[in-house]
């Protein structure tokens, strides 16, 4: 069976954010570094080589295999922020319906910047989903 490539380690979360060249995208990074430090008490960690997490919980597949990801995290990529909301969306429609200019997959929201969300909506929505999350995974 295949390893796990984003493992939480130890590259430092600065020297990867001083290679986003974007200075918006960048400056948009540490505003949810502080959103997400906030909503889940752990400071950031990376994971693999390109996101940003914070917090762990372990899950376990129906085959038994079983693995950790961050309780929240976010990655700069070159299109836009992807932020791992890990409870996912089906219980938060009215706090998207509040959100602004954004898509979702799974459990990924995309945002091409800050400016363009309501900050309040953004801040409930990480502190819901963590919430959601440290308690379905004690």
């Amino acid at each position: 069976m295949a390893e796990l490539k984003t493992r939480e380690n130890d590259q430092s979360v600065d020297a990867f954010l001083a290679l986003v060249e974007d200075p918006r995208k960048r400056a948009d990074c540490y505003t949810l570094i502080d959103l997400m430090q906030a909503a889940v008490g752990e400071k950031p960690r990376m994971w693999g080589d390109a996101i940003v997490g914070f917090g762990r919980y372990r899950y376990t597949y129906a085959s038994g295999r079983t693995g950790e990801w961050p309780l929240v995290a976010f990655s700069p990529r070159k299109q836009n922020l992807t932020l791992y909301i890990m409870a996912g969306f089906e219980q938060y429609d009215d706090l998207l319906g509040k959100l602004g200019k954004h898509t979702t997959g799974k459990s990924c929201l995309y945002v091409k910047r800050l400016s363009d969300l309501n900050m309040d909506a953004l801040k409930t929505l990480i502190e819901a989903s963590v919430a959601h999350m440290q308690a379905t995974n004690l």
